[in-house]
C-alpha cells in the first residue's frame, strides 16, 4: 500500500541565515571621524544599581556586581568610582599608642587629616626635650645635695644599728662575722672563745675536746639563737629603711622634674585638644614619672667594648601611625587584588626575642586595605575573597557591626603568639564585590545575613539589542580602544565584521554581545595582522582573519574530531535512508569557543509493556535534563497513541559512540523521530540532521548553539561530498539566532545545503521521511497511509502478539 506523500517544505532564504551589517548604515568611512565612547554601553540597568548603591550612605548598602567575564564589570566600577567627588564626610588619620594600664589593649587615637603626623613629631620633640633636660635637673647641685643627705641619713642609721648590735654581742662574748654561702657573703653571729670567733656549729667539737662544758654549750646556743633572730630583725629594719630612702629619693626626683614634665605635656595638650589624646597625655605624664630611669641615661649606653651606643629607651611612648590620609584629596578607592587576611584587615607583626620567642606591641600593628578605604570604597573580587581562609567570616562581622578589630592572623590558632587586642576602629567602608550570578545566588540563599550587608545587586547583561544606534556604539567602543592602545584605525568593513561577530557571540541576530573583552581581543589581533601585512588601516578581511586564527588556536579538539569523521572512526551517514536511525546534533567546547558535531541516535523496538529505556541513563552517562526529555517523550506517545491502544512495546534509545556525559533536551525531537521510525519500520533520510526540544503536545521548542550545530553537520557533509540534498532541521524559533559562516551561506546559495524550520513533530517526520505524518479519519483513527497510521497499526499488532505470548506462558 502506497503511503501519502508529504507536502513540500521550502528551506530558509539566504537572508534568514545571517543578518549582514549594511555598510550604508555606518555614517563614516573609518574610525578617524568617530568619537570614542564615554563610559560603557549596554549596561543601563547595572549602572543605575551601582549609582544607587554609591549614593545611599546607609548601613548595608554594599554592592555585589554580577555578570559574565568580559562584560566590563571591573572597568565600569573603576571608572565610576574615579569620577566621584571629594568625600561627604572628612577623612581621619588613625594611630595606636601604648595603653599604660594594659599593654595588650593598645589605645586608638583618631585625628583630623594631617594631625597624626604633627602629633607624632611634636611628641617626639617633647620626649627628646625631656630626655635632655630631666638628667640636667636631677644632676643639679641642689638635687644631688638633697639626695646625698637622704643617703647619709640612711648610712648613719644603718651604722648606729650595727654598732648597738655589735656592742650587745661583745657584752655576751659574741661577735658579728661573715660566712660565704655559694660565693655570697652573709653576716653571721659567732661565739668568742679564748679571743677567737668560732661559728656556732663548731661548739660540738669544743665540747668533745672538753674545752667547754655541755651546759656552757647549751647556754651559748640559746644566746646564739636569740642574737640570730635579732640580726634578722636588724637586717629587715635596715632593708625597710633602705626602701624608704630609695622611695624618698624617687619622690624627690619626681618632685624636682614634675613641673618640667607638666609644662611639656600641657604644651602638647594646647595643640591637640582631642579627648582621647588628652587622656593619653595624662597617662604619659604619670608613666614618665614612674619610669624616670628611662630618661636618666639620655638615650645612651655603653656596650661590652665600652663604646657609647644609642638606645631607643623611649619606644613605649612612640606613636604608631596606622593611616595617614594627608595626601588623599578625593574619596579613597582601593582595588584589592590579593585579599588575604592580612592585606584586608591588617596585621600584628611580631619580633623575635632571640631565644625562639615571638612578641608584639602596639608599634607592630599595621593597617589593611579595609581601613585604608574607610570613608570610601573597597573593590574585591568574590572568587579571590572566598578562597582565602577566614576572610569572608571576618568581613561579614565587620560589615554587620561596623567595627574593625586588627588581630593576629593566627589568633586562636595553634601558632598564635600574642594576646594583643587593639581597640576596635569604627568602619564606614563601602564594599563593591565583583563576582558572578552563581556565587551571588549561593550566598543569597545559603549565607546568613548576606542580604543584610549586600542590599544592592548590579547585574551586568551579556547582550544588548542590535539597532542602528548600538551598531554605532560598537564603532565608538573600537575608537576608544584605538586611542587608548594606539591601534590603527578601522574602516567600515572592519566595524561591520565586528558587529556580525558580536551577534554571533550573542547567539542571535537580534542582539549584540556586551562582552567587549572578546571584541577588544579581535580588534588587537586584527591590528597585529594589518601591521604584519604592511597595512595602514584595519579592514573586514583582517577581522575575519583574526577570528579564523582564534578558532584555529582553540580548535585542536575540533580538528581531531573532524579527522575521526573523515576516517570513518565515528559513524555518520550523510546520504541514503535508515530505519530507526537519525542524525542528531550536539555542541562541545567552552564559554568562548564551542563547536558542533553530529551524532547518530538510534532506537530499537520489541514487544513489551510500553517502557522506553534511556541507555545513557542506565550507563550513568545521562544528566537530569536529558532524563526529563525521555520522560516527556513517553508522555508524548501516551498523548498521541495511548488513548486507544495499550502500549505493548519496549524501546531503547542510545547516542551511538557517546562515551561522556550527555545532558540537555535538544535531542528530544531526534529521539522521537528515531523511535517512530523503529516502530513503523519507515526509513529516515540520513542526508538531514535535526535538533530541537519538544513538549508533551508535540510542539517544537528552541535550543541553543544552532550555529555551531549546523556548521558541524555541514563540515561532515562537505568531507563526504555535498549532494544538494543535505541540510539541517531546526526549531522555527531559532531562525532569529542564525549567524552562519560564509561557507555554509555560500553552499546554501548554490543549493548544496538547506536549513528547514519546524514547529511540530509532524513537520519533522515529514521532512525526514517524505511521508505525510497524520490524517485523522471520521472514525477517529489515523489514516493507514500516514506515518501515525502505520505506527498505530504496528502498536495494535504488537499488542496482539503480546497478548498471545502472555496467554501461552500462563
Amino acid at each position: 500500500m502506497a503511503l501519502t506523500k508529504a507536502p513540500e517544505y521550502l528551506p530558509l532564504s539566504i537572508e534568514d541565515l545571517k543578518l549582514v551589517c549594511n555598510l550604508d548604515d555606518l555614517d563614516f568611512e573609518n574610525t578617524r571621524t568617530v568619537k570614542p565612547v564615554d563610559g560603557i554601553i549596554g549596561q543601563e540597568r547595572a549602572l543605575k544599581a551601582i549609582k544607587l548603591g554609591v549614593d545611599i550612605k546607609a548601613k548595608g548598602y554594599n554592592i555585589f556586581v554580577t555578570g559574565l567575564s568580559g562584560t566590563g564589570k571591573g572597568t565600569t566600577v573603576k571608572e565610576m568610582l574615579e569620577t566621584l567627588a571629594p568625600a561627604d564626610k572628612p577623612l581621619s588619620d588613625y594611630a595606636y599608642v601604648n595603653n599604660f594600664e594594659n599593654e595588650d589593649a593598645p589605645t586608638l587615637l583618631v585625628f583630623r587629616v594631617g594631625d597624626a603626623v604633627k602629633f607624632q613629631k611634636e611628641l617626639s620633640s617633647a620626649l627628646k626635650f625631656l630626655q635632655t633636660n630631666i638628667p640636667k635637673v636631677l644632676e643639679s647641685e641642689q638635687i644631688v645635695a638633697r639626695k646625698q643627705k637622704l643617703v647619709d641619713r640612711f648610712n648613719n642609721v644603718q651604722i648606729e644599728l650595727r654598732n648597738k648590735f655589735e656592742q650587745k654581742l661583745n657584752n655576751e662574748n659574741f661577735t658579728l662575722g661573715q660566712v660565704t654561702v655559694g660565693n655570697i657573703p652573709h653576716p653571721e653571729v659567732m661565739v668568742v672563745i679564748e679571743d677567737e670567733a668560732i661559728p656556732v656549729n663548731q661548739l660540738d667539737e669544743l665540747r668533745k675536746e672538753e674545752k667547754i662544758t655541755d651546759k656552757k654549750a647549751e647556754e651559748l646556743i640559746s644566746k646564739y639563737t636569740t642574737f640570730q633572730n635579732e640580726l634578722r630583725l636588724m637586717f629587715k629594719k635596715t632593708m625597710d629603711l633602705k626602701r624608704k630612702t630609695e622611695k624618698d629619693i624617687i619622690s624627690l626626683e619626681v618632685e624636682s622634674v614634675d613641673h618640667l614634665i607638666q609644662v611639656t605635656i600641657d604644651d602638647l595638650k594646647e595643640k591637640f585638644k582631642y579627648e582621647k589624646v588628652l587622656d593619653f597625655l595624662d597617662g604619659l605624664r604619670i608613666d614618665i614619672l614612674e619610669n624616670l630611669d628611662l630618661f636618666k641615661s639620655g638615650g645612651e649606653e655603653k656596650d661590652e667594648n665600652g663604646e657609647i651606643v644609642e638606645i631607643d629607651m623611649l619606644k613605649p611612648y612612640d606613636v604608631n601611625i596606622l593611616l595617614d590620609n594627608s595626601s588623599v584629596h578625593n574619596v579613597p578607592v582601593i582595588v584589592e587584588t590579593s585579599p588575604t587576611f592580612t592585606n584586608l584587615f591588617g596585621s600584628i607583626e611580631k619580633f623575635s626575642d632571640g631565644r625562639g620567642g615571638w612578641y608584639a606591641d602596639f608599634s607592630c600593628i599595621k593597617a589593611g586595605s579595609l581601613l585604608k578605604a574607610n570613608g570610601g570604597y573597597l573593590v574585591l573580587h568574590a572568587g579571590d575573597t572566598f578562597s582565602e581562609p577566614g576572610v569572608w567570616k571576618s568581613l561579614k562581622r565587620v560589615l554587620l557591626f561596623g567595627k574593625l578589630e586588627i588581630l593576629d592572623s593566627n589568633a586562636g590558632g595553634p601558632y598564635s603568639s600574642t594576646s594583643m587586642k587593639p581597640e576596635p576602629i569604627e568602619i564606614s567602608t563601602k564594599i563593591i564585590m565583583i563576582g558572578n550570578s552563581y556565587i551571588y545566588s549561593l550566598l543569597s540563599s545559603q549565607e546568613d545575613d548576606f542580604n543584610k550587608i549586600f542590599k544592592i545587586k548590579a547585574d551586568f547583561d551579556y547582550e544588548m539589542k542590535r539597532t542602528k544606534q548600538s551598531v554605532g556604539e560598537y564603532a565608538r567602543v573600537v575608537k576608544k580602544l584605538v586611542e587608548k592602545e594606539n591601534l590603527l584605525e578601522f574602516d567600515q568593513s572592519a566595524i561591520a565584521q565586528l558587529v556580525e561577530l558580536g551577534s554571533r557571540y550573542a547567539g542571535t541576530k537580534e542582539k549584540l554581545t556586551t562582552r567587549f573583552a572578546y571584541i577588544a581581543d579581535l580588534a588587537r589581533e586584527a591590528d597585529f595582522i594589518t601591521r604584519d601585512n604592511g597595512g595602514e588601516i584595519v579592514t573586514g578581511f583582517d577581522i575575519a582573519e583574526a577570528y579564523k586564527l582564534m578558532l584555529e588556536r582553540h580548535g585542536l579538539y575540533e580538528t581531531k574530531m573532524k579527522e575521526m569523521y573523515h576516517r570513518g572512526d565515528i559513524l555518520i551517514d550523510a546520504e541514503g535512508k535508515k530505519v530507526g536511525q537519525v542524525n542528531g546534533l550536539a555542541v562541545y567546547g567552552t564559554d568562548k569557543f564551542s563547536f558542533g558535531k553530529p551524532v547518530r541516535i538510534t532506537a530499537s523496538v520489541s514487544i513489551g509493556k510500553g517502557d522506553i529505556i534511556n541507555v545513557e541513563r542506565e550507563a550513568g552517562l545521562s544528566g537530569n535534563t536529558h532524563n526529563k526529555g525521555l520522560l516527556i517523550i513517553s508522555g508524548y506517545f501516551r498523548q498521541i497513541f495511548g488513548k486507544k491502544i495499550v502500549p505493548a512495546f519496549k524501546a531503547s534509545i542510545v547516542f551511538e559512540q557517546g562515551y561522556g556525559m550527555i545532558d540537555g533536551d535538544s535531542a528530544s525531537v531526534t529521539e522521537i523521530c528515531a523511535l517512530i521510525s523503529a516502530i513503523s519500520d519507515i526509513p529516515v533520510k540520513q542526508s538531514l540532521a535535526i535538533t530541537g526540544s519538544v513538549n508533551q503536545k508535540g510542539e517544537i521548542q528552541p535550543v541553543g548553539g544552532v550555529n555551531e550545530k549546523i556548521e558541524g553537520f555541514f563540515e561532515v557533509c562537505r568531507q563526504k561530498g555535498l549532494t544538494g540534498k543535505q541540510g539541517v532541521i531546526l526549531p522555527a524559533q531559532n531562525v532569529k539566532d542564525l549567524m552562519l559562516s560564509d561557507e555554509v551561506i555560500e553552499a546554501a546559495r548554490e543549493g548544496n545545503f538547506s536549513i528547514f524550520p519546524i514547529s511540530t513533530v509532524e513537520e519533522a517526520l515529514e521532512l525526514l521521511t517524505g511521508i505525510k505524518a497524520k490524517r485523522i479519519l471520521k472514525s477517529g483513527e489515523f489514516s493507514s497511509k500516514t506515518i501515525f497510521g502505520v505506527v498505530e497499526n504496528s502498536l495494535k499488532q504488537m499488542h496482539k502478539s503480546a497478548a498471545i505470548f502472555e496467554k501461552k506462558n500462563k
